[in-house]
């Protein structure tokens, strides 16, 4: 069982990664490596050895191992990143990288996206090796550098240029599971993360013919590539329903006493309420326009225009989005994947998934576990090329009316104490017989 002083340093530490300001701005902008070194130090004094790589210098990731007590079982990796989205200190109530504890509450950027699962991290292992536990299998703990952007410099350079540090993984846990969605009714949700949609952020590029603006120009590749994000951006994607999501529906319909008549998806989501958000993200694949560039000058009809897309789709669903993206540019407008990573999908029907709902259940007996698929993506998607099948689970217990999911890059981002309390202990039972 998690101690006292493990409850009290995983607020420590997610005040102190907090404060550490690894930003990532995208292009390379970033540097993790105080933020790993902290991890690596707090690994070193929990008997783990850590290792610190780089592709580039400042980008660093942290590796280490844990020998488990079963010889025959495969390995489980636990990965979290160290890197945060960008926060302007004057929209927040505390400066964004404070680390401040207020009224029960830490504060700051990373606070659930993924800092305090971190902490977590470090707290559990540390509390094991002042208790002497050794969990049931081999754990590989990774905190990884650049999620927030393309990874290239974290899990992808990890998974490409350091597979042998994963050896026997066959599974993983990393963010975003197992956090308190109340549905309004009174209901404790708590959804396990068994699958993501896959990214398809898009370059679109539209060519015409220069020339002046007063001119008659029916070559014009603003207006090119504006019908073309227009009609992306109005476009009805039709129902496409996962494994993962037939079940998050069918256990929800269970829970709401309603029939889980999958013919009609979006009538059952009507009579799901406030928990429908948890599926109607994943239902279908997606296509948001983001980005506008053209022109330099109001009076001259620019020869190229580009648009940026972000893309999503289901797993199954690439061939699907990709024809249907070359119907809707059309003949005049060419586009290209800017990113690009698969879609997965993970059994809700393992052993560990079961392990992962048993631990929730007896910390948060009131709850109900129920499995869903992430409408974006983590650092799972990079580990997946090594075999290893993702979920997410980084539990927390959350109070009435605390928007989980809107506090991921918003403003004020914060974590209740007791929600990290909650996490260690979760987290701590999960580990010891994942």
């Amino acid at each position: 069982m998690a101690d006292a002083r493990a409850r009290d340093e995983v607020v420590r530490f997610t005040s102190d990664l907090i404060r550490i300001d690894t930003t990532n701005r995208g292009g390379g902008e970033c540097r993790e490596r105080p933020a790993a070194e902290y991890a690596a130090a707090l690994l070193a004094e929990a008997g783990i050895e850590p290792t610190l790589l780089e592709r580039v210098p400042g980008r660093t990731n942290v590796v280490g191992r844990i020998e488990g007590t079963d010889p025959a079982a495969d390995a489980l990796l636990v990965h979290g990143h160290l890197d945060v989205v960008p926060a302007e200190a004057a929209d927040w109530s505390v400066h964004p990288f404070s680390g401040e504890v207020r009224d029960g509450v830490v504060w700051g950027r990373g606070a659930v996206d993924m800092k305090n699962m971190d902490a977590m991290i470090l707290a559990v292992l540390r509390a094991w090796a002042r208790q002497g536990v050794r969990p049931r299998r081999d754990l590989v703990i990774a905190f990884t550098a650049d999620e927030e952007a393309s990874a290239e410099d974290g899990s992808g350079f990890l998974a490409d240029r350091h597979p042998g540090l994963f050896e026997g993984c066959t599974e993983a846990i990393g963010e975003s599971g197992a956090f308190t969605f109340h549905d309004g009714a009174g209901r404790e949700i708590y959804p396990i993360a068994a699958g993501e949609r896959g990214t398809g952020w898009l370059k679109l590029t539209a060519r015409g013919r220069a020339g002046h603006g007063s001119k008659v120009n029916r070559e014009n590749a603003v207006t090119r590539l504006a019908a073309a994000v227009t009609r992306i951006g109005a476009h009805e994607w039709p129902l496409r329903l996962t494994p993962t999501v037939r079940a998050a529906l069918t256990e929800l319909a269970a829970l709401y006493g309603v029939d889980a008549d999958l013919r009609d998806v979006d009538g059952l989501l009507a009579k799901l309420g406030p928990a429908a958000a948890l599926v109607e993200a994943t239902v279908r694949n997606s296509a948001n326009p983001t980005m506008l560039e053209a022109g330099y000058k109001v009076n001259v009809v620019p020869g190229e225009a580009v648009a940026y897309v972000d893309g999503r789709y289901l797993p199954g669903g690439e061939d699907e989005f990709r024809t249907t993206l070359d119907r809707l540019t059309g003949p005049e407008v060419d586009w290209e994947y800017h990113h690009r990573e698969v879609a997965l999908q993970a059994p809700v029907d393992a052993p560990v998934y079961a392990r992962m709902r048993a631990a929730v259940e007896e910390f948060a007996p009131e709850g109900h576990v129920v499995p869903y698929c992430m409408s974006g993506g983590t650092d799972a998607k990079q580990f997946s090329r090594l075999g290893i099948t993702g979920y997410g689970f980084a539990p927390l217990k959350l109070p009435e009316g605390f928007d989980y999911q809107a506090l991921f890059h918003g403003v004020d981002e914060r974590v209740p104490v007791e929600a990290l309390h909650f996490g260690v202990r979760v987290l701590d039972r999960f580990l010891r017989t994942a």
